[in-house]
């Protein structure tokens, strides 16, 4: 049997080809031609559907539109206005330069197109499943429309595998949300059988925009991003780390203003939140990256939301470094009414009108300070601001307070030592200079089978922060120095702590997951809550944490700190 022919496809098959790599279902449509309204200049962009697009897309545009030359040419396969040569690819800025779409959505449905120019008549092109195109006179103003109907009714196979109409017109928002997110200078409205589903004027900034799509409240929780590196700039919103896992989790990345996706650069901006968030939470991010045109690839997929970079690595760490400074300003603080929670004290003496006197937040004074500011607050780089401490009362003995002209201040004294000493052991355990204190005789440790196992897993880590241990037969661990955070430390109970919460879990002893291990050290290490304190172990305390990359976030995620505005506190007695 001799081998089959090789046969050119006729057109009709090429182009219903080609519609499957572009256009996959009516939110394709609805992408494609949104895009070419905003590539003709639009400033106003109205999108109508029916039956979830299955029955009927149209898209109106205010842009430059096209007269009785251009309006034909169109919809034949590979037309654009985008490029003219293959070097043109690089950089490419515009949306739609492939000159697929039109063609393909006019082969698996029927196209029409109203469009006119500035200056001259308008023109309507009608295509029916491919057919030759009619092209006829039209009266309309400046713009183009395009309307499509009955899609894949030539295409019973692929109409088959849409889904229902409520799950393509959820499709048909996502795919405009997108859009909203990258061209806030559009003004858009979108109905869906007849009723207004969104509308959308321009918008000065992307937390405006995403108060009018999901409301100003999603909007003001999230904490601003804008960030250089190099050529690299990273700007956007990302979730406070108190709010992750409270509500719907979005996400949404751009460069160069073209909607993509990227699992690597997701993961560079989740890796900014190790130790600020519970593990198996993942942040809401919304961020606009910049970086030079001849740095990125556009022309790798069909639907092009994926690119490739030139230097990726540089890219995820620049994401990483934008995301954790922003995780360290005020702006991501717990906060209820006010800003600032260090950098401005109240101007009266002190806390409610009072002097606070040692003896009243202590029982038994510690011997020595709890903190040595050399040690823990790192030493202030230039262009930092100075660190006046306030008035501080202890509450409870587990909350740390003061007032503010704005605000009253509460600082819980346990999550804030976790986040001080977490930042201090992950340093010296990266840079290999832990201080130890030996012991004047060594310590001996009997383990549990299951702590004998965990201690095996993370024993390079528990040497890394500090301990000096060896085996010493059997399960019994002998140690020779400990740590030495701060004078009331209890380096035997931190030790078997640590070990039990390791207990069977083998992820955070494996290589690479070290900030867990560490985060599980600096919890237990950490002063608890009913500990007292004196007023200068306070005093540094605020400092050390004031000095910390990501101050108003424990290990586990939880506030540091909490702000509540005197304006809220008039509210609550009457008074406003």
């Amino acid at each position: 049997m001799s081998a089959p022919r090789i046969a050119v496809l006729p057109g009709a098959v090429a182009d219903q080809i080609a519609a499957g790599e572009v256009i996959e279902r009516p939110a394709s449509v609805v992408k494609e031609l949104v895009e070419n309204a905003l590539d003709a200049g639009a400033t106003a962009i109205h999108v109508d559907v029916m039956e979830g697009g299955r029955a009927l897309i149209r898209v109106s545009d205010d842009g430059s539109g096209m007269d009785a030359v251009n309006a034909p040419v169109a919809i034949a396969r590979h037309a654009t206005s985008k490029i003219r040569a293959a070097a043109d690819l690089v950089g490419v800025a515009s949306y739609g330069f492939r000159g697929e779409a039109l063609p393909a959505i006019a082969s698996v449905s029927r196209l029409a197109i109203e469009t006119a120019p500035a200056h001259g008549a308008g023109t309507r092109v009608v295509v029916h499943a491919g057919a030759p195109a009619v092209v006829t006179e039209a009266a309309r103003r400046q713009g183009t429309t395009v309307t499509v109907e009955s899609l894949f009714a030539n295409a019973p196979a692929r109409q088959r595998f849409l889904k229902g109409a409520r799950a393509e017109w959820r499709a048909i928002i996502d795919a405009l949300t997108i859009v909203a997110l990258i061209r806030r200078d559009v003004r858009l409205t979108v109905t869906h059988d007849g009723k207004e589903q969104l509308a959308l004027p321009t918008a000065s900034g992307l937390r405006e925009r995403v108060g009018a799509l999901w409301g100003h409240t999603v909007a003001e929780r999230l904490v601003a991003v804008d960030d250089v590196a190099g050529p690299i700039r990273v700007a956007g919103l990302v979730e406070r780390p108190a709010d992750v896992g409270t509500a719907s989790r979005r996400v949404f990345l751009s460069v160069n203003g073209r909607a993509i996706r990227d699992a690597g650069i997701v993961r560079a901006a989740e890796a900014a939140y190790r130790s600020a968030i519970p593990s198996g939470v993942r942040p809401s991010l919304l961020l606009d990256i910049t970086l030079p045109v001849a740095d990125v690839d556009v022309n790798v997929h069909p639907a092009k939301t994926e690119v490739r970079f030139a230097d990726r690595w540089t890219l995820e760490r620049a994401v990483e470094r934008a995301v954790r400074r922003a995780l360290g300003t005020e702006d991501a603080e717990a906060s209820l009414g006010a800003r600032s929670w260090w950098q401005a004290p109240a101007a009266t003496p002190a806390p409610l009108g009072r002097e606070v006197e040692p003896s009243a937040l202590i029982e038994t004074p510690a011997p020595t300070p709890l903190f040595a500011q050399s040690d823990d607050a790192p030493t202030p780089v230039d262009g930092e601001p100075e660190i006046v401490v306030p008035p501080l009362v202890q509450l409870r003995r587990t909350f740390l307070m003061f007032e503010r002209d704005d605000a009253v201040v509460l600082i819980d004294q346990h999550s804030a030592h976790e986040r001080v000493l977490y930042e201090r052991f992950l340093g010296e355990f990266e840079r290999g200079d832990a201080a130890s204190q030996a012991l004047l005789f060594p310590l001996t440790l009997h383990l549990s089978p299951a702590e004998a196992e965990a201690f095996e897993q993370a024993a390079a880590f528990i040497r890394g922060v500090g301990y000096q241990v060896e085996s010493f037969g059997g399960s019994a661990l002998l140690v020779h120095a400990v740590p030495t955070p701060h004078p009331r430390f209890d380096a035997e109970r931190c030790l078997r702590e640590t070990l039990a919460a390791l207990t069977g879990d083998r992820a955070a002893a494996s290589h690479g997951k070290h900030e867990r291990l560490i985060a599980t050290m600096a919890c237990k290490a950490a002063i608890k809550a009913g500990e007292a304190l004196r007023v200068d172990e306070m005093n540094a305390l605020f400092v050390a944490l004031a000095r910390t990359t990501l101050p108003a976030h424990d290990v586990h995620g939880r506030a540091t700190v909490v702000q509540l505005g005197w304006d809220e506190i008039e509210r609550r007695f009457g008074r406003r």
